[in-house]
């Protein structure tokens, strides 16, 4: 069976005013997500700034997820790293946490081979008892995941899922094609939801959903529900804030979103900074037109 089926969010990790995990912030926001139509949480991901959490604190983060989320729906870890072994002792750690999954991304910056992936992703899926969803994002890691790659992958018991953000439909398909219903798929680019879906895709796990957790959610729900139109109308209606949201490197611009709707999101990590004004102006616009904000005058 699929680890969800729809929307997960790609959830964003709040700071405060020193630098430092606002947990409590994170709690309620987490309950707010899955109130309003989260299919799944993925916690310490790359919107969640899992590059510059430290020591402990990753593991703090999941389980507070894990604790907000109270088992309404599923809680996946992020748990890649370009140290297998790291990567091997997160993916333990996130199982005792009580996590319902685990996310390993392409190893980056020390670039393995085709076949260095399946040994890589193989070590970290033997670590565990949790189904695994392999990421997959190029643009980031300097890494692809083949297609053939996908399908050796897809014969290891415990990988069950492809994020793929890639961009390349034509490769999606492939996998698609290769896999069949050994691994699921879900999109990892918010303008891409609806491309994937109609190639057998499950959902998506979204940035956009951080601030319109409802309307994600049922570019998803229409389509599954044979309302492949108003799936459709809705992932269109969402481009302009979607072009916005990742204007600047994400999750800059979401947690620009966050703490202009209200939310205390803080500022990121360095060494992601501060949204440059006419960006920041751009992300404003497009909240506006979405419905997210009243619109300014003039």
């Amino acid at each position: 069976m699929s680890i969800f089926i729809g929307c997960g969010v790609a959830a964003a990790t709040p700071f405060d005013n020193e630098g430092k995990v606002n947990y409590n912030e994170y709690e309620k926001f987490i309950d707010y997500l899955i109130k309003n139509g989260a299919d799944a949480i993925i916690s310490c991901g790359t919107t969640g700034e899992s590059a510059t959490l430290e020591g402990a604190e990753d593991m703090d983060v999941i389980r507070c997820a894990v604790t907000a989320a109270s088992g309404r729906v599923p809680v996946i870890a992020g748990t890649g790293s370009n140290n297998t072994e790291f990567g091997v002792r997160m993916t333990r750690d996130a199982r005792k946490t009580g996590a319902d999954a685990c996310l390993i991304v392409t190893p980056y910056y020390n670039k393995t081979t085709q076949r260095g992936l399946v040994r890589h992703f193989t070590t970290l899926a033997s670590a565990t008892e949790l189904p695994v969803i392999l990421y997959n994002v190029p643009s980031r890691t300097g890494l692809n995941i083949a297609p053939s790659t996908a399908r050796e992958l897809s014969k290891v018991d415990n990988i069950v899922a492809l994020k793929e953000a890639s961009g390349d439909i034509s490769q999606i398909a492939e996998v698609a094609e290769l896999c069949g219903d050994a691994l699921d798929i879900y999109s990892g680019n918010d303008d891409q939801i609806i491309p994937i879906l109609s190639l057998g895709g499950k959902g998506v796990i979204s940035v956009l959903a951080n601030v319109a957790p409802r309307r994600a959610h049922d570019i998803c729900a229409k389509f599954f529900a044979g309302d492949a139109a108003g799936g459709l109308k809705e992932q269109l209606a969402a481009l302009d804030l979607v072009r916005a949201l990742f204007c600047e490197t994400s999750p800059i611009p979401v947690k620009e979103a966050l703490n202009t709707l209200g939310w205390n999101f803080g500022k990121c990590r360095m060494p992601l900074i501060d949204m440059e004004d006419k960006n920041r102006e751009r992300l404003v616009k497009a909240m506006e037109n979405y419905g997210l904000l009243p619109k300014s005058e003039g």
